[in-house]
């Protein structure tokens, strides 16, 4: 299996974590990585699958948070705690949110 050029080149370049996110209110993400790169992240699609189905209402899709590994994620129920309660978070690898989203400017 050949690995995908944008993906070897990703990964040739070095690793990114993301450091800021913000949720807008077309389900998208504005996110800046640790190399100071703006990218906007289109989460539609991803809301039509089971695992982010509860982040379908607007006030728990704007819950987003940088995780300790650089990644974006949600608490479904914020009064939950994601540690003890392990199906509680849903989380996009820092990876997946650089391959899967396109540069941007932030405002």
């Amino acid at each position: 299996m050949q690995i995908p050029n944008d993906v070897s080149e990703y990964f040739s370049r070095g690793r990114r974590r993301v450091v800021s996110v913000t949720a807008n209110d077309d389900f998208s993400l504005s996110l800046v990585f640790d190399n100071r790169e703006t990218r906007s992240y289109d989460m539609k699609e991803n809301l039509k699958g089971d695992v982010f189905k509860p982040l379908l209402a607007e006030a728990a899709f704007k819950r987003v948070f940088v995780d300790e590994n650089g990644g974006v994620a949600w608490d479904v129920d914020p009064n939950a705690d994601s540690g003890a309660v392990w199906n509680n978070r849903v989380d996009i690898c820092p990876d997946s949110c650089y391959l899967q989203s396109v540069p941007s400017e932030i405002p």
